[in-house]
C-alpha cells in the first residue's frame, strides 16, 4: 500500500470516531435546538457569496415596542430568551415567540416583530452574511394593507 492511500484509510477510519466524539463525552449535553434548510416562511435558505462572517447580538424590544418595518438580505436565526413575540409578515402570516423558541429569520421578505408581553422580549441572533453586508434593512415607508372587517 503506497503512503497516499494509507493516508486516505486513516481519514475514512478517524473521521466518524471525531464527528461522535461529543456524543460519547458524558461530560457534555448537547441540546438539538433547530435543524432546519427552510426560514420560518418556507423559503430555503441561502447563504451569500464572498467573504463569511458571522454577527452574534441581543436585541431588546421593549414592552408595546415594535421593530418596524424591515427585511434581512442575509440568513438569520434568532432564540428568544425572554418575553413574547408576534411577528408579521406582509402579507398577514402571524407567529407568536416564546422563551425558548428558534427562528430561522426569512430573508428578503417584508416583517414587524412587536413585544405583545408586559417584559421585554430578548432576542439572540446570529446573522450569517458577508463582509460589509447589511443586518437589516428599514422600510418606514410601507404600511400593511388593512385586515378585513369580520363583521362584513
Amino acid at each position: 500500500m503506497n503512503l497516499r492511500t494509507q493516508l486516505i484509510c486513516f481519514v475514512v477510519l478517524c473521521c466518524p470516531l471525531a464527528a461522535s466524539a461529543l456524543d460519547e463525552n458524558t461530560a457534555i449535553k448537547a441540546t438539538p435546538l433547530l435543524k432546519t434548510t427552510t426560514s420560518w416562511d418556507g423559503k430555503p435558505i441561502i447563504y451569500p457569496k464572498g467573504q463569511g462572517e458571522v454577527t452574534a447580538l441581543i436585541v431588546e424590544i421593549a414592552p408595546e415596542g415594535e421593530t418596524g418595518w424591515h427585511e434581512h438580505p442575509v440568513p438569520s436565526i434568532g432564540y428568544i430568551m425572554e418575553g413574547e413575540l408576534e411577528l408579521k409578515l406582509a402579507t398577514g402570516k402571524v407567529k407568536i415567540l416564546h422563551p425558548g423558541d428558534v427562528l430561522p429569520e426569512s430573508v428578503g421578505v417584508l416583517h414587524n416583530g412587536r413585544n405583545i408581553g408586559e417584559e421585554p422580549v430578548k432576542i439572540l441572533v446570529f446573522y450569517m452574511g458577508e463582509v460589509g453586508a447589511k443586518l437589516s434593512v428599514a422600510h418606514p415607508e410601507f404600511a400593511p394593507p388593512p385586515m378585513p372587517d369580520p363583521e362584513k
